[in-house]
């Protein structure tokens, strides 16, 4: 479709999908941002046969820290989102402009080995690019003039909402959409580990790719288990509010680490690479000597590791049963786990320093005192952001709370969306 004809089909028929995407109070905000960057596109590249294309932020439900560990997780993704215009260009050349961050680079196809210095929107772009053949899909030139809303160093992944709009554009354009959303998830994986030297997992891509609420087993990490939730979670009236705590002044490099390899210490005593690999009454059983060999924090973060797989299970359970209020017990308990157990809300390194700690007592105060909602730390944790789950009638006052005590402008509302990286033209009857 051309300008004038995509312009017309979001006019007359981008409504119903917008909600759905976005809201119904965040359509018309949301058109605007499509209309933009279809004109962007057309001053910077001019007449083409033009797709749209969209790909969400993520949040994570629960299974905090259990991925690198072949665990369980609840994630979802969420209706901030990067949005592109793109087409072919028929040459070797990937030329993108991003209007959020005011970048226009662009890739020769023929020309993606990792560079010197493994950062930047381009490498990540190299990475996706050589993903795809590896995986023998086709790569090809092409234009593309990108939005993207998904808040940074917030915990809801904007660069995994970049790798999948990326990859969900390839596979449009020159692939017939042939490749999986598990594909998209490897592919990120890859460019992101090859390409950035970043050891990260798989958690992040699957919840953009797929949408909605998605529970991933990774068990078997060279082919995790997803399963797609049907819940109706605009039926449940919550809003999801993350609310920025400040970032602390500490390196948390070593916090991270220290969590998968404290689990895997405890595997190692067992012969085995993980701890989705020990037997949890086998652990139980060999506490005391697992104490002098791994150490009494390794326990507790193996503790951790074992509930937080049951308790995705449980929240799994209550969304099939509709029982809302167990699955809100369930994300209190992984939160409390994880200030527990896990042990991630502030860095030993900088024990004065504790805005996740601090964020998280005056939200539960909230919630408690009103018999409502749940709240936790939101991935990685030692700094950064926490998560609340609000009944939408109380949202405004618990963002008008939290803001009080975190500064304004700390708390971002959010609502799960049914869709993850998408082709808007697939749900449009173009016009002939």
């Amino acid at each position: 479709m051309n300008l004038l004809e995509a312009k017309n089909i979001l006019k007359n028929n981008g409504n119903k999908l917008f909600e759905e995407l976005y809201g119904k109070n965040e359509v018309e905000k949301n058109l605007k941002r499509y209309e933009c960057i279809l004109n962007g596109f057309s001053k910077e590249f001019g007449k083409k046969d033009i797709k749209l294309f969209s790909s969400p932020g993520r949040t994570e439900i629960s299974g905090n820290h259990t991925d690198h560990n072949n665990g369980k997780v609840l994630g979802g993704s969420i209706n901030l989102d990067c949005i592109a215009v793109a087409a072919k260009n028929d040459s070797d050349i990937v030329n993108i402009i991003s209007e959020t961050f005011s970048q226009k680079f662009k890739v020769n196809i023929k020309d993606i080995e990792p560079g010197v210095e493994k950062i930047g929107t381009v490498e990540l772009l190299k990475g996706i690019l050589a993903g795809f053949k590896k995986r023998g899909a086709i790569i090809g030139g092409f234009d593309a003039y990108i939005s993207s809303n998904v808040i940074s160093s917030a915990g809801v992944s904007s660069s995994a909402a970049f790798e999948t709009l990326i990859c969900q554009i390839i596979n449009t354009l020159f692939n017939d959409n042939k490749l999986s959303k598990t594909d998209y998830a490897y592919i990120g994986k890859y460019a992101e580990n090859i390409y950035w030297d970043k050891s990260s997992g798989l958690l992040d891509q699957m919840c953009c790719a797929y949408g909605g609420l998605i529970s991933i087993d990774f068990k078997n990490p060279d082919l995790p288990k997803v399963d797609e939730i049907d819940f109706d979670f605009a039926g449940a009236e919550h809003d999801l509010i993350i609310v920025q705590t400040g970032r602390g002044h500490a390196d948390l490099s070593a916090d991270y680490s220290s969590i998968p390899a404290e689990m895997k210490m405890v595997a190692k005593y067992f012969g085995k690479n993980t701890l989705s690999e020990v037997n949890e009454e086998e652990f139980y059983k060999n506490i005391i000597k697992i104490r002098g060999f791994a150490g009494d924090r390794a326990i507790l973060r193996s503790i951790h590791f074992f509930d937080e797989n049951k308790r995705v299970e449980k929240e799994v359970k209550a969304l099939a049963e509709n029982d809302f209020e167990t699955f809100l017990k369930n994300i209190t308990d992984s939160g409390n786990s994880s200030w527990k157990y896990l042990q991630n809300v502030y860095t030993n390194n900088a024990p004065n320093e504790q805005g996740i700690t601090v964020a998280l007592s005056l939200s539960e105060k909230f919630l408690n005192e009103r018999h409502i909602g749940a709240t936790r730390v939101h991935g990685g944790g030692f700094a950064g952001v926490i998560m609340a789950m609000v009944p939408e009638k109380y949202s405004d006052e618990y963002i008008a709370y939290m803001d009080k005590f975190m500064g304004k402008g700390s708390c971002y509302k959010m609502k799960i969306r049914p869709y993850g990286s998408i082709c808007l033209n697939e749900f449009f009857k173009e016009d002939k």
